[in-house]
Formats: structure tokens, sequence, C-alpha cells
């Protein structure tokens, strides 16, 4: 293993830094056992990604399309952008996928073309016998003119004209990261119609398949088995590092494919979502672990669970109780067939009667994120909040977070699914849609 070391003034090697850490947080988790044993489903078999091919191209056909592009970038970190290139051909990072329309041609995938570099496996992509490797260049990463983005446009340009598509109806899957190299493909292919078709594999994002439903199902489980290491670490005196830690380290050794996912806070408050800061649990601390993502093969699961340390005040367990409470009612209308919309109003009829809230409405609720009466911005109020951790690394907190008392969200809950991938639907007051077998979603009822 390789230490990291600093280098004096002279530019000599100079001793390795010190541990910062003296090793405490793995003698927190001895003798950590989960309460089940994780089976780790494998991963989604051929035939699912061929069957998603054939589904994309059928829309292609239905929309007019010659071809489709479909574009993923790097969000940082080592993070694709979005989930298109995962769901169509299990491919974990960057790239553009060309997709003719036409069954008989073979797909292609253009990639490596950042410095962000993670090779395979995981992620060698099903279905792709062509893959071309664009590069990352430029003055100062390899001393060669250039841009990889100009060069991946380039290259995406030949390989649709070797095709015969360059003067075709093309559609266009990508995000904000996008946005360059579709607008350098307008300049190099101004005969072809370009359309957006972000909407092909979105739709098919809201029903899941019975093995996609046990990848969902995994990252749930690996969820259940941090949060079971959090608890077994959490004590007066430990830090929300440590809590953090402990999580983070029992479902990445269960194949977790991030740790960064979630979020800790910890303060006597309430539960606000944060990052470790080196808050040291007290007696009438309350701790929530808000895990927005933990994700197994590609496939999240996201939940909240929120630890009382000592005595909690009546207010906080008068809100505990309607969350609580919230959530059970909800689950007891969960079926296919049922409203969502009613799935959403069962659960905040709780709040109501705990006399936090007057309404279900999305649309009157006042909840934690929302702008100001009048849908302007809304002022966060300035307010000296003691916090005696944070003031001992020489800084105040001089606002007071959330800027509204409330829900966290004016509805119920959300899909989940993919990472990378955008919400398909909201279980809220105005979707009267109905819930459907194969549908993913998460319940969270919480306030702050």
């Amino acid at each position: 293993m390789h230490e990291l070391a600093t280098l004096n003034r002279r530019g000599t090697q100079a001793r390795p830094l010190d541990k910062q850490y003296s090793g405490r947080i793995e003698k927190l988790l001895d003798g950590f056992e989960p309460s089940f044993e994780f089976k780790p489903p494998l991963p989604l078999p051929q035939s699912e990604f061929t069957e998603r091919v054939r589904r994309v191209r059928r829309e292609a056909v239905l929309a007019g399309h010659d071809a489709l592009l479909v574009h993923t970038g790097s969000a940082g970190w080592f993070h694709a952008s979005n989930l298109y290139l995962r769901y169509i051909c299990d491919w974990m990072r960057e790239g553009v996928l060309i997709i003719p329309t036409d069954s008989d041609k073979e797909m292609i995938l253009v990639s490596f073309f950042t410095q962000s570099v993670i090779l395979p496996p995981g992620g060698e992509p099903i279905g792709i016998e062509q893959i071309w490797q664009v590069g990352a260049i430029g003055r100062e990463y390899a001393d060669r003119p250039g841009s990889s983005v100009v060069k991946t446009a380039e290259a995406v340009t030949k390989l649709v004209d070797d095709l015969g598509l360059k003067n075709g109806q093309i559609g266009r899957l990508g995000d904000r990261t996008s946005a360059e190299l579709f607008g350098y493909l307008d300049d190099m292919m101004p005969n072809a119609k370009f359309a957006t078709a972000n909407a092909i594999v979105d739709r098919m994002q809201k029903i899941r398949s019975p093995r996609e439903i046990e990848m969902s199902r995994a990252a749930a489980q690996l969820i259940s088995i941090g949060t079971q290491a959090a608890y077994h670490v959490t004590n007066p005196g430990v830090t929300d590092a440590e809590i953090y830690a402990a999580f983070t380290f029992a479902q990445l050794a269960r194949g977790g494919e991030t740790g960064d996912g979630y979020q800790i806070g910890i303060n006597q408050y309430g539960t606000h979502c944060g990052k470790p800061y080196g808050h040291v649990v007290k007696p009438g601390d309350l701790i929530n672990l808000y895990i927005s993502n933990v994700t197994y093969q590609g496939y999240t699961a996201q939940t909240a669970r929120m630890i009382a340390v000592g005595d909690i005040t009546e207010r906080q367990e008068k809100v505990l109780a309607a969350c609580t409470e919230g959530v059970k009612r909800a689950e007891k209308l969960i079926r296919p067939g049922a409203l969502m919309s009613d799935v959403n109003n069962a659960a905040f009829e709780a709040y109501i009667e705990h006399g936090l809230l007057t309404s279900p409405n999305a649309r009157t609720m006042p909840y934690n994120w929302s702008p100001a009466s009048d849908g302007g911005p809304r002022l966060v109020p300035l307010q000296n909040v003691p916090d005696a951790d944070w003031e001992a690394q020489g800084r105040r907190l001089m606002h007071v977070y959330p800027a509204t008392n409330g829900p966290h969200n004016p509805n119920l809950g959300h899909s989940v699914g993919m990472a990378g991938g955008n919400n398909s639907f909201n279980v809220s007051s105005h979707n009267y849609d109905r819930l459907e077998e194969g549908m993913i979603m998460i319940l969270h009822t919480q306030w702050l």
C-alpha cells in the first residue's frame, strides 16, 4: 500500500503524513452483524437489454427517426450524468451510442473522451461490437491541440455518415452535459433533422421488470444493513463522521457502488440534512440518516431513518409520531389500482390530526423548500444558532435552515429506479394516476 507523502520546499520527500484517526471507527464496528444475510442478485441478463433495445427501436420507428444518438456525460467524481447508456447497454461511464433504427444495422459506441477514466469491468457494453476511443486531449493535459468534445462530434458525424444517415431524422437523448456536443453536431450535420427523444427511455422507467425489482430490493437491503451498522456505533461521544463511515463501510463492503448518495443530520432542533462536519452526539440529539441513494448494479433505493439519543422533547415526539402514522396509513392503501392521490392524502391526514397541517393539497402546503407566498425567493432567517462543534472550528451558524417549518416535500414520495434518472412520477395530491404492478416508490412523510 502506498502512503500519502509530502514534499518539502526542496522537493524531496518528507515523512508520511500522520494518520488523522486512530482506527476508532473500526473498533466501533467490532461485533457488528446485520440481522439478515445479504444475498446479492446476479447482474441483469443479456436478454433484458436485448428487449430494451427492441422497444427503443420500435419507439424510434413510431417517431419517424432514422437513428438515435444517446449521450451520457460525466458529472464529476466518476459518475455518469444520466442513466441512458446504462439502461440501454449497461455502460456505466460517458459515451455516445449510435442506434440505427434498422435492426439489421449494429449499434456503435463512441467513448473515452474525458480524463475521468473508469475501465471495464464493470461496464462491458452489452450488444455492442464497435467501440471507438476518442481520447482525452488538450494542450495542458496531453500537449496536443484540440478539444475532446470536437473530436467526439467529428467521430460521431463520420460514423453516422458511414451508415448513410447524415441527412436523416435523428432523435437525441441527453442532458445538460450534452449541450456543447449537440451544438457541434448541429454545425457538422446541417442537413440532419434533430429531435429531442429523451421520452423514449424516460417512459420505460415507470414500470420495472421482476429482475429490475430484485436490483432495487438489493439496494434497499444494503441500506438496511448500513443503518444497522449506524445503530451499532451510535452513542454519546461518537461523531457524525463515524456514524456516516459505519453506514458507508457496511453497504460498500457488500457491493454498494457509491458512498456519497446520502446525508446525515444531527442536532437538538430537528432532523436537518447535511454532511458530517464533526458534530459530537449528545443526549437530546435527533439523528437523521437521509439515504437519498444507495446503488446496486445501477439501481437505487432510498429511505430515511431517525435515531433519538436519550430523552427528546414532547414536540419532537409529536412530530415523529405523525411521520410514523403517515407512512403506516399510506401503506394500507398501496395496491394495484389505487389512486396515488388517495395514498398521499392518507399520509398527510396524520399531520392534520396532530395540528401540523390543515390540508394535504400540494398547492397550498407549506413545505421546507417552498418559495415565498408570491412565488418569489424566500429570505432565509438571519439568526445565530449555537453549535459548539462548528464554533470549535472557527465558524458560526448564522442562519436558520430550512427557512420554513413543514413537510420536507409537498408530497408523500416519488418513484425510484436507476441512478442518474429523474423521478418518473410523484405521489402527490394532484396525481390521479393509478398504481400499477412493477412500480417502485418511496414514502417519506418527513417533517423539518
